[in-house]
């Protein structure tokens, strides 16, 4: 099997609105409530992490001292639930981060405000929604994440693969983000069920991992303290969050599965009827811009989809990596994925070893 690098593959604390008001409030009260934040406030949704989300967010407003940007970091799946609960009453102006299948039904769903953005015509042709409704900004290529140091004491190798998960060796020491919530999580469940024979054969697949599964996280946040503290070894997640937890000193490693990962296109987009439309059209821009996509591979470990970057701007990791890509049905796991997350949630999780039972499969 040949092996690919990104290059020849590829290259062809939440600041939320009740914080806001209490500090303002207590500052009032301090001074005779004699000021105000007179800025201008842009709400930005994603899953890109505080570090990332907090740099931008420093970034940005020291450029334009007139503008608040606000930020919640959410999983990718929720981004999207929480823009269609609010499509008559837009909050957000930014969805930034979420897999491109998500991007492609708000799209659909007249969620999204079409924008062409200035490099429009440098992003490939996978990475550009329908009528410019949402641009790709990131490769994520997703892993199997594990503690270091808990497997070094015990003197084991981590899984090498995705089946290797099923072993009794990692019996209640496999944790879980809650898939609902992530774009993520979505996206390795939905691939496991396609590398099967058939959804049948994905289901007893899952019910065979939720059988080693310690727990489900609700949050990243859970599943890094959860996993640092030796709760569980191992878990499924993406490459760059492993870097960036790695470097805020978790002791997480990971393995590039030698079958091939899923390597998810995340996207932006401009929420639609979202609040201050001009502004979130130069915040798009800013966190988007050349500088900043090579800023975030150096800083955030984001492998930037465009392919006008020059391989000196990026770190050396990124395009000498080897990682080789599995093939993906990506109109089925949008059409179908739904459903099948659906039916594990109702039917798998919790009760993998029922579920094998009653079927007769060991």
């Amino acid at each position: 099997m040949k092996m690919y690098t990104f290059s020849e593959t590829f290259r062809g604390f939440v600041r939320s609105p009740l914080l806001v008001a209490l500090a303002a409030w207590c500052a009032g009260a301090l001074t005779g409530c004699s000021s105000e934040d007179e800025r201008v406030r842009v709400l930005v949704y994603s899953p890109h992490g505080k570090e990332m989300l907090g740099a931008y967010e420093d970034l940005f407003e020291a450029r334009r001292p007139d503008v608040d940007i606000a930020w919640i970091d959410m999983g990718g799946q929720d981004a999207y639930d929480r823009i269609r609960t609010e499509r008559q009453n837009p909050q957000a102006s930014v969805w930034w981060g979420g897999d491109g299948m998500t991007f492609d039904r708000a799209a659909r769903e007249g969620l999204l405000d079409p924008y062409e953005p200035s490099w429009a015509g440098e992003a490939p042709a996978y990475a550009a929604g329908a009528g410019n409704a949402w641009y790709g900004t990131f490769l994520t290529p997703e892993v199997i994440m594990y503690n270091t140091r808990s497997l070094a004491m015990t003197g084991e190798a981590p899984p090498q693969d995705w089946d290797d998960l099923l072993d009794e060796q990692w019996h209640d020491r496999i944790i879980v983000r809650y898939p609902l919530a992530s774009s993520t999580m979505r996206t390795i469940f939905g691939a496991m069920i396609l590398r099967q024979s058939d959804v049948e054969a994905g289901y007893a697949w899952l019910a065979r991992l939720d059988r080693n599964v310690e727990t489900y996280a609700a949050d990243p946040t859970q599943l890094y303290l959860k996993l640092a503290r030796e709760e569980g070894d191992v878990t499924l997640w993406n490459m760059p969050d492993t870097y960036i937890q790695s470097q805020n000193g978790y002791p997480f490693g990971y393995i590039a599965p030698a079958a091939g990962t899923p390597v998810l296109t995340d996207g932006i987009a401009l929420v639609a009827g979202g609040p201050q439309p001009a502004l979130a059209r130069a915040f798009y821009e800013f966190v988007t811009s050349d500088s900043a996509l090579v800023d975030q591979a150096h800083r955030f470990y984001r492998i930037p989809v465009r392919n006008t970057l020059a391989d000196t701007e990026l770190p050396e990791w990124m395009t000498g990596v080897d990682i080789e890509p599995m093939e993906m049905d990506w109109e089925r796991l949008s059409r179908e994925g739904p459903e099948w997350m659906q039916y594990w949630d109702e039917n798998i999780k919790g009760r993998g070893p029922a579920w094998l039972a009653d079927r007769g499969l060991e």
